[in-house]
């Protein structure tokens, strides 16, 4: 573990370490999110970066919750992974100069990002039952439900639209 914090030794600890790698990066996807609102040039897109930013607000608000139940305090521990996925994203809309093509490569971003999501509230779905957890599995379980409907509205938006006008835009 790095510098300062408490090593790894149970499921326990790291569901724990999950749970606050978690909230960091829905804290950090808040501050990302009013960007690529900015940067996107569809209003459908902006509207579904609007309302996903809303969703990512209840859903730390609902990890607090989890944290509560847990008899935690609210902490984040730097995430790699998010920050990564954030600064690639970035880089890749600032790279980008006709704005069909930057819608596509916003939605593929915030793609990248929900796939991210997924796979860690799936795994501390599995984890907070394995632990009997169970007051917290409805809480995670709504997240991901979340996360899951976002990834498939991106998806029907970027085969539906974006994607097409991206390809006339390159044609």
């Amino acid at each position: 573990m790095g510098l300062f914090t408490k090593d790894i030794e149970t499921l326990d600890d790291l569901f724990l370490h999950q749970l606050q790698d978690i909230y960091y990066a829905e804290n950090q996807i808040t501050k990302a999110l009013p960007k690529m609102i900015d940067k996107a040039t569809a209003p459908e897109l902006r509207k579904g970066f609007e309302t996903h930013l809303r969703e990512t607000e209840g859903q730390i608000a609902r990890l607090e919750q989890v944290f509560e139940a847990l008899d935690q305090k609210p902490k984040a521990v730097t995430c790699p992974a998010i920050d990564g996925i954030i600064k690639e994203a970035n880089e890749v809309a600032g790279e980008v100069a006709d704005k069909a093509v930057l819608d596509a490569a916003l939605i593929a971003s915030a793609q990248a990002v929900e796939h991210y999501e997924i796979t860690r509230y799936g795994t501390l779905i599995a984890w907070a039952k394995q632990l009997g957890h169970t007051e917290v599995v409805s809480l995670l379980q709504a997240t991901l439900d979340e996360e899951k409907a976002t990834d498939d509205k991106l998806t029907t938006l970027a085969e539906k639209k974006a994607n097409r006008k991206a390809e006339l835009a390159s044609a």
